[in-house]
């Protein structure tokens, strides 16, 4: 089978990496496996050191392009954004594949031509069980639940010790930590307001956020304004960011929508157990016992759980190796690009 990837995007976020990860996946179980994006950016010098074949053009006109005159060779097409899937469905009538379309996001959709558009796909895949509703809702047909790729990755504890050095971090701190955007639907300024309460329990501790958005100066403002800059650490963004996990003893979500949480399936599989939401496909991670699950927007319940943790270290471990054990069978490259060629048979 000839599947073309496509992914349009200028960031490395999560969708990206999983663009990538179901081309190694699909490539993995024998398939001939290609990628669209932009070019000049991280995606295209990742699928290249990779060793895929890549077609990257500089903007939509080209694309479409492309689409018309170059892709009666694919047999599939997996898409990976909204608005990708457009240009592949009005091109359809050209390039005769089977377009897959990979949902990520939980916000509702509204117009009546993002419904005509999905079900013009051969298929949607919903990446948690409350993005597979809230489409059922919209009335979209065609949906398979598969969630998303964990592969790890051999981590950097020397760079991650290096950065506690920097910190002046006391030997002994516990050192919690989350990787989030500074984006509303994550809601940083609740992860402040749950650090403010955890510093009035506690003061041994320091808590690293790595990411950026355009919530940054407002959580900055809020940091100074609760007087936690000994303890809350603005990292902004670090490339290879994972290698952080291994100094982490917590990680912590506060998001108020979320699609998956690819940050959570990282912490399992370096076992750090995870304090979060239960936020759209965030429930289906922490549920049934692989994480202290808090409702969304309480940051009373998320500074209640990461001092329960840190005051029990035996249920920490326990947490993390069950979760652990389950992204290892559940969120196995091989077992979920095996649900997408199943989808396709």
């Amino acid at each position: 089978m000839r599947i073309l990837e496509i992914n349009f995007e200028r960031t490395w976020r999560g969708g990206e990496r999983q663009t990538l990860y179901d081309m190694m996946g699909f490539k993995s179980l024998g398939q001939e496996v290609a990628l669209l994006c932009r070019s000049g950016y991280p995606l295209q010098q990742k699928a290249l050191a990779a060793d895929f074949e890549v077609k990257a053009h500089a903007n939509i006109f080209k694309v479409l392009l492309f689409l018309i005159f170059h892709c009666r060779k694919y047999d599939v097409f997996h898409v990976q954004t909204s608005h990708m899937l457009t240009y592949c469905i009005l091109t359809k009538p050209f390039h005769g594949a089977k377009v897959i379309f990979t949902r990520r996001i939980d916000f509702v959709p509204h117009k009546w031509i993002t419904r005509l558009k999905y079900n013009l796909a051969d298929h949607t895949v919903a990446i948690s069980t409350a993005i597979k509703k809230i489409l059922e809702d919209f009335g979209i047909k065609n949906i398979a639940l598969i969630s998303e790729i964990v592969v790890p990755k051999q981590l950097d504890k020397a760079r991650g010790l290096k950065l506690l050095v920097e910190l002046n971090v006391k030997q002994g701190s516990h050192v919690l930590g989350t990787t989030s955007a500074l984006v509303q639907h994550k809601d940083p300024l609740t992860m402040v307001e749950a650090i403010r309460i955890l510093k009035e329990k506690r003061r041994d501790f320091v808590f690293l956020h790595f990411g950026d958005g355009v919530l940054e100066q407002a959580v900055k403002d809020k940091i100074e304004e609760y007087q936690l800059q000994d303890v809350y650490k603005m990292m902004g963004f670090y490339d290879n960011v994972e290698d952080f996990f291994s100094i982490l003893e917590l990680f912590v979500m506060s998001s108020e929508e979320e699609g998956l949480g690819s940050s959570v399936l990282d912490a399992f599989i370096y076992k750090v157990p995870v304090v979060s939401t239960s936020a759209g496909g965030l429930k289906d991670l922490v549920q049934n016992g692989r994480g202290m699950m808090c409702t969304p927007g309480s940051p009373q319940e998320i500074a209640e759980g990461i001092d329960m943790l840190l005051n029990d270290s035996a249920r920490a471990a326990a947490i993390a190796d069950k979760a652990y054990n389950y992204v290892l069978k559940e969120h196995d490259i091989k077992y979920i690009s095996g649900k997408y060629l199943a989808l396709l048979s």
